[in-house]
């Protein structure tokens, strides 16, 4: 109880914090001496482990296992999305997540085989940090975090408390919870395999790979949410829709 006091703490802190500071358009960033820091660390981080592991793990694993994986992993987190969707009051969300959860869950093997997409419900996705934007919480400052990378102050408040949403996390017992939690992981470090060059590109050949990223990630992030994609930005960019650079692996 004291650590998810002290957790709903920080929570109610940065939320406040989001709610105050500019939103919606521009780049707020008026920690970027310590986020360029941060983000030459995630850099380091990158090219010592998470782009080789991603390079061995996309070499070394059959695609069709490893979008089982991916299936089993994205399966296993679709109860946080119902929890998000009845949240925002996105009735149809909730209603089709939850048929994509049930469906895959029997007919798609544990979540394997995502049959509810060939069942013509594709996924809702969504997070606490979009809850909060669509309860009115500007999305504050720009924020680059140790090993989770891009971010605002915002999502950052909702990366803590998606780690609370997953009504599974209560129910699954060990060492069932390390299966999903080692799901989670392979299916991140395979993304970051699978669109590597893409990455690699954002990371290593940009002039400015800090600016690169931090760009790229408002201006998806805002798209996501329903603002618009700048005039100067091109819709089909490989590095604006294939996501977070350091999308974190162990948040699930």
């Amino acid at each position: 109880m004291p650590a998810l006091r002290k957790t709903a703490l920080i929570c109610g802190v940065l939320t406040i914090a989001a709610c105050t500071a500019p939103v919606g358009t521009g780049i707020n960033d008026p920690w970027e001496g310590t986020n360029r820091r941060t983000h030459a660390f995630n850099k380091r981080v990158d090219s010592a482990l998470l782009r080789p592991a991603g390079n061995a793990y996309a070499g070394s694993i059959p695609q069709p296992v490893s979008t089982g994986i991916s299936n089993f992993a994205s399966n296993l987190a679709t109860p946080s999305l119902v929890v998000n969707n009845t949240l925002q009051a996105d009735v149809e969300g909730a209603y089709v997540n939850s048929w994509r959860f049930l469906l895959n869950s029997t007919l798609g093997l544990a979540g394997l085989i995502d049959v509810a997409t060939q069942f013509g419900l594709p996924e809702h996705d969504t997070d606490f940090g979009q809850t909060l934007h669509v309860w009115g919480f500007g999305e504050g400052n720009y924020v680059e975090l140790p090993l989770l990378g891009p971010s605002t102050e915002r999502d950052t408040v909702g990366r803590i408390a998606d780690m609370f949403t997953n009504p599974l996390n209560y129910i699954i017992e060990s060492p069932e919870k390390y299966v999903a939690r080692t799901a989670s992981i392979a299916k991140r470090v395979g993304d970051r395999g699978r669109y590597g060059q893409s990455l690699d590109s954002v990371l290593y050949d940009s002039a400015d790979s800090y600016a690169q990223v931090r760009g790229s990630y408002l201006q998806n992030r805002r798209y996501e949410l329903g603002g618009a994609i700048a005039a100067d930005a091109d819709p089909y960019d490989e590095t604006s829709i294939s996501g977070d650079p350091y999308d974190d692996p162990y948040l699930q």
